[in-house]
C-alpha cells in the first residue's frame, strides 16, 4: 500500500481517519502521467498553485498544465483551493490518496502505471533528500534540530509490523491534525514551513534469500 498526503477524517467511513481515498485501476493509469505526478508534488509541496504557476515550474505551456490540471481534478487527485484566488485564475490544491500496489500490479494493465508512480516516489524522495542534505547548513539551527535521518531494524512478524505501521500513521495523523487546527485558529506566532516526512516499513530479504 502507498500512502500519499495524510487526509482529514471522513466520518462516513469505518476505516482509520488516517487513511485516504482509496483509489481504482482506472485513477491509476490516469495518474502516472510524469507531467502529472509532478504537477502533484509541487501542490504538495507549496500547498496550492495555479496552472500558470505549474507551468513556470514545470517548463509546459500553461495551456498543458490547465489540461492536465482537469484530469486530475476529473479523478479526485485535485480540487480548488477556496481560500486563494481572486477569480481570475483558478488554484488547485492535491487530494490525498492511497493504492493498493500489490492488487494494482497484479493487472498487466495497471503494472506498468504503479512500476511508474513508485520510481516517480523514490526518485522524488532521494532528490528531496539531497536537497536537504546541501541547505541544511544554511538553515536556523532550530530547523535543524528539528530534523531527523534515522534508521531502525528489528526482528518482528507480519502482525507486529501491521501494528506499528498502524501506531506510527495514528500519531502522525494526531500531531497533523493538532498543527493545522492551530494553523487555521491562528493560535500560534511561530513560523510555520511545509515539512516533509517519509516513512517506509518493509520486510529485508529473508536469510535464505
Amino acid at each position: 500500500m502507498v500512502e500519499r498526503k495524510t487526509p482529514a477524517a471522513d466520518s462516513s467511513s469505518d476505516e482509520p481517519a488516517y487513511l485516504a481515498r482509496r483509489i481504482d485501476a482506472s485513477a491509476m493509469k490516469a495518474f502516472a502521467h510524469p507531467l502529472r505526478m509532478a504537477m502533484y508534488d509541487y501542490l504538495n509541496d507549496h500547498e496550492s498553485a495555479t496552472a500558470t504557476m505549474l507551468a513556470r515550474y514545470t517548463g509546459e505551456s500553461t495551456g498543458q498544465t490547465s489540461y492536465h490540471l482537469r484530469q486530475l481534478e476529473r479523478h479526485g487527485f485535485v480540487e480548488e483551493d477556496p481560500t486563494r484566488g481572486s477569480g481570475r485564475e483558478r488554484w488547485w490544491k492535491a487530494v490525498g490518496f492511497r493504492m493498493d500496489g500489490d492488487d494494482l500490479a497484479k493487472d498487466s494493465e495497471t503494472r506498468p502505471a504503479v512500476a511508474a508512480m513508485l520510481r516517480n516516489q523514490v526518485t522524488q524522495r532521494a532528490e528531496a533528500l539531497q536537497d536537504w542534505f546541501q541547505r541544511s547548513e544554511d538553515e536556523t539551527e532550530r530547523w535543524r534540530q528539528s530534523s531527523i535521518n534515522a534508521r531502525s531494524t528489528a526482528k518482528l512478524t507480519a502482525q507486529e509490523a501491521t501494528d506499528l505501521n498502524r501506531a506510527l500513521m495514528e500519531t502522525i495523523h494526531e500531531h497533523t491534525e493538532a498543527a493545522k487546527a492551530r494553523h487555521e485558529a491562528a493560535d500560534s506566532a511561530d513560523e510555520t514551513r511545509q515539512v516533509r516526512l517519509y516513512l517506509d516499513v518493509f520486510p529485508l530479504p529473508a536469510e535464505d534469500q
